[in-house]
């Protein structure tokens, strides 16, 4: 026989003789994975005890008003206003959900489906503007909708993203009106 055709017989898959040991590395990949899920689960209920000074979010009030605007879309999470990393995870606030947004006279009204809803009030809100990221979302420049509002001692940053992104810029013009008018009747006052 020639080598080639020697070579060309031995070609065969080598049997798997060491089952033990490959269980042993699946077995073993299986509970690094929990460790690192458990871990990073830990994290998020310390990071909600560190945050546990922010009090119960606003509900929306019997009779908020007429209905300026409604937007329909996602809501991305809540951050320390100015730090875009900074997750807020308390009161539910963390939680990514779709949302209903609501604008009236009253503030901002939240419904998210399978999250706890909540509401801003109009003397609360700082500022909307558009933005690229907040923590765990980053999108095109002017992806997300960033309204800030005051809850509590802290400032707050809540990232929306509507399904019609161009109706963000809408938003911004009427909430920014919203606290340039409340603002300047309160100095009347």
């Amino acid at each position: 026989m020639t080598p080639a055709l020697l070579l060309s017989a031995e070609k065969e898959s080598a049997q798997v003789t060491d089952w033990a040991a490959r269980i042993g590395w699946v077995v073993g990949l299986a509970l690094f994975v929990a460790l690192v899920y458990w871990l990073m689960r830990e994290g998020w209920k310390w990071r909600g005890t560190l945050q546990g000074d922010l009090p119960e979010l606003p509900a929306a009030p019997d009779a908020p008003g007429p209905e300026k605007l409604s937007l329909s879309g996602r809501y991305h999470g809540s951050t320390t206003a100015g730090q875009w990393l900074d997750r807020i995870v308390a009161q539910g606030l963390g939680t990514r959900s779709r949302a209903e947004l609501t604008l009236t006279d009253a503030g901002l009204d939240v419904v998210r489906p399978g999250a706890s809803d909540f509401f801003v009030p109009v003397a609360q809100l700082r500022e909307a503007r558009l933005d690229k990221g907040i923590a765990g979302k980053v999108l095109t420049e002017g992806g997300l909708l960033i309204v800030t509002w005051e809850h509590g001692e802290r400032l707050i940053d809540s990232g929306f993203r509507s399904d019609h992104a161009a109706e963000h810029n809408e938003w911004v013009e009427a909430i920014n009106s919203m606290i340039e008018t409340n603002t300047r009747e309160g100095a009347e006052r």
